[in-house]
């Protein structure tokens, strides 16, 4: 045969030096640098006080420089183990979560569902966002759980798929619109109500403003996410998913099912989804009224799980091998909500953290009066970073910056607010957050791939919230 006939060898692939490396080698990185830091950053420490409901918060005034303790190699060999077990909860809800729907999954309720709303929504499909956004949003910002949409991904990733959408769409739907609202906090007790208590504001105030916060970055919000998933509608190869394996099998399962003449329920399944949503009934009644949080709601997830699964129909073993998969599904997103927590051990095994906070005190006390106030802002947002916490970074940093916002001519409310936007934002951005990295791996979304698509959404609520601090700067806005 000619040697010109013989295959040529492929052309070896470029890489590319803009690539964001895998999340894992990420939070290496930034835990190693933690790590580094205690070796020169002088440890310190605010004496710790009884704050409002019982909470331990912190005395802005007493802050204190203490004998460096910096981490050693056995520290840092630990600090990814310390990490998952410190970030336990969030790692067993995550798997609790997955588990759960994939038996749902196994009854066959889910995809009679999303059978009915595709059809039903058949041509006007994009019409389903702002329906969905808006919902989950006024949601997150009277109740303040953002980790609801570790609930709704599950839920809305096959409607999507089968309306020509694409995974990043569903994550997007459900992370964007929970992060507004929580943000905005309009009745939210988690960081509206507990920062004005520390501030010592009156409860809800200055809610006027909130709801205008509220409306703008949901409506951008909106318009952004319906731009991608209009793209992706037109042409698959526009989606940030193209050519990912698992997408592919996602399209080819809920595409097909949609295909299919309609779906009807037996006796059982009926019984089933009537018990799925007397469960989802019980699961809000105990977030509203009884503070559930995330083992509350991880150990209803397990009855719920075994409960529908019987009544559908299934036995025993199909509803524990139902459980392995969807913990098989959520693995890498549980590991990576624990490994995320690595950060902030290295940070306080070093006892660098209140040395932290008070560097940034008085990096925004050193600003121009105009500038104090989007001073505050990135300091709180850069705290997100490594506390990602709302209540935690409320109890942290709001005891410091309410009684410097008075020396800096900065009312208490816009303090409060810069906390707010600064705590909210960055928590669908930064992988230390570990509820976002668990609804990405739920949603099967790459945190690099998310960070291609939000981030313009991202620089955008940013410029937002810069121009909401500024006015309130300006007018001295009290509420």
């Amino acid at each position: 045969m000619d040697h010109l006939d013989a295959p040529r060898p492929a052309a070896p692939k470029k890489k590319s030096w803009c690539r964001i490396p895998d999340i894992y080698v990420v939070l290496f990185v930034f835990i190693a640098l933690a790590a580094i830091a205690t070796h020169f950053v002088p440890a310190g420490e605010f004496d710790r006080v009884p704050g409002p409901a019982g909470r331990i918060t912190i005395d802005p005034t007493s802050y204190q420089q203490i004998d460096p303790t910096p981490v050693g190699l056995t520290d840092f060999m630990l600090a990814i183990p310390n990490g998952l077990m410190g970030a336990g909860e969030v790692v067993f809800f995550t798997f609790m979560i997955g588990g759960m729907f994939m038996v749902l999954r196994r009854t066959g309720i889910i995809e009679i569902g999303v059978d009915k709303l595709t059809r039903r929504f058949a041509g006007r499909g994009i019409l389903t966002i702002p329906v969905l956004m808006t919902v989950f949003a006024v949601i997150a910002t009277i109740i303040g759980t953002q980790e609801l949409a570790l609930v709704y991904v599950p839920v809305i990733l096959p409607l999507m798929i089968a309306l020509r959408f694409d995974s990043v769409t569903a994550a997007a739907v459900a992370l964007c619109a929970t992060t507004v609202g929580f943000t905005t906090g309009v009745l939210n007790p988690i960081n509206t109500g507990l920062g004005q208590q520390l501030s010592a504001l009156p409860l809800y105030s200055g809610y006027g403003l909130r709801i205008l916060a509220f409306i703008v970055l949901l409506v951008v919000a909106i318009a952004f996410v319906m731009r991608y998933a209009g793209r992706v509608q037109a042409d698959e190869a526009a989606s940030l998913m193209a050519r990912d394996p698992a997408e592919d099998d996602k399209r080819a399962l809920y595409r097909l099912e949609s295909q299919r003449p309609a779906l009807s329920a037996s006796p059982r399944q009926r019984l089933a989804a009537l018990a799925t949503f007397a469960f989802f009934a019980l699961l809000v009644y105990g977030v509203l009224y009884q503070g559930w949080f995330m083992m509350e709601m991880a150990g209803l997830f397990i009855i719920m799980g075994i409960a529908v699964g019987l009544i559908a129909g299934l036995d025993t073993d199909e509803i524990c091998a139902g459980f392995n998969q969807g913990f098989r599904d959520v693995l890498v997103g549980a590991m990576i909500a624990g490994i995320a927590r690595g950060v902030a051990v290295m940070l306080e095994d070093g006892q660098i953290m209140d040395t932290l906070v008070f560097g940034l005190g008085n990096l925004v006390g050193g600003l121009p009066t105009l500038l104090s106030a989007i001073g505050m802002f990135f300091a709180q947002l850069g705290f997100n970073f490594i506390v990602p916490s709302g209540s935690g970074q409320a109890l942290v940093t709001m005891p410091l910056m309410a009684p410097l916002s008075d020396m800096l001519g900065v009312t208490r409310q816009t303090a409060v607010l810069a906390y707010q936007l600064g705590d909210g934002l960055g928590n669908i951005f930064y992988p230390t957050s570990g509820y976002f990295m668990a609804t990405l791996a739920l949603a099967g979304v790459p945190w690099q791939k998310w960070v291609k698509f939000f981030f313009p959404l991202f620089c955008v609520w940013v410029a937002i919230a810069l121009a909401f601090l500024i006015f309130a700067q300006a007018t001295q806005w009290t509420g």
